[in-house]
């Protein structure tokens, strides 16, 4: 069985949560206090960082190669289109994600307001937390330019991307940070994706010190 190193909320574990179970690839979940730096877990990343994922004999870092190696080694139910312009819109997406809403958004966020407590770093910067509200507003207008010229983020079928956006956005609806009214087809995209399965275990999460809110797991919010 493959074997998954993750933080609870970290938007980068759920991406490879999501794909994992989307493949049926069953995987035991090790929470990892990678702040901590283990010296056994930075044998295993000397990066310092999750997800790393123990799986085929290998021991894997960086969420988007790992998905990208599931992607090859199970390449079904598939992730990415089969047309190298859908491949590149799926990774742009990806990218757009993981980079700029992380840095834009997640972090000024889930940081502040859950992994300073956690880790014990202080009280949320309100400058941070200020800029993050903001910011969030920007993306969710950007998904709903999008969500209404296609049927998912990156085209007419489901993808990384929409498992990539959808992991950011869950982590902040956990502390309530996503404005779901601001966008209907922001919503009903949401609404889709977290009914799937896949999603079963995310929406099970719990960290201690915090409740989500009651339409967390709500499929029908």
């Amino acid at each position: 069985m493959a074997r998954l190193y993750h933080a609870p909320l970290s938007p980068f574990c759920r991406k490879v949560r999501l794909s994992l179970a989307e493949k049926k690839i069953e995987c035991e979940l090790v929470e990892e206090r990678y702040w901590e730096q283990d010296p056994e877990f930075l044998r295993r990343n000397p990066a310092g960082k999750v997800p790393v994922l123990k799986i085929d004999g290998m021991m894997m870092s960086e969420s988007a190669a790992i998905c990208e190696y599931l992607e090859e080694a199970h390449p079904e139910p598939s992730l990415m289109p089969k047309g190298k312009e859908g491949r590149y819109e799926v990774r742009r997406l990806v990218s757009w994600f993981d980079d700029k809403f992380h840095h834009e958004v997640t972090s000024k966020l889930l940081n502040e307001r859950v992994y300073r407590k956690v880790q014990g770093t202080g009280y949320p910067d309100s400058t941070n937390v200020k800029a993050g509200a903001k910011a969030i507003k920007y993306h969710l207008d950007y998904m709903s330019w999008l969500l209404d010229h296609r049927r998912w983020l990156a085209g007419d079928v489901m993808t990384l991307a929409d498992f990539a956006a959808a992991a950011h956005l869950s982590s902040l609806d956990y502390i309530s940070d996503v404005d779901w009214n601001r966008s209907e087809g922001v919503k009903d995209w949401y609404a889709k994706i977290k009914s799937r399965p896949a999603f079963r275990s995310i929406l099970a999460d719990q960290v201690p010190g915090f409740l989500p809110p009651a339409h967390y797991a709500d499929l029908d919010f």
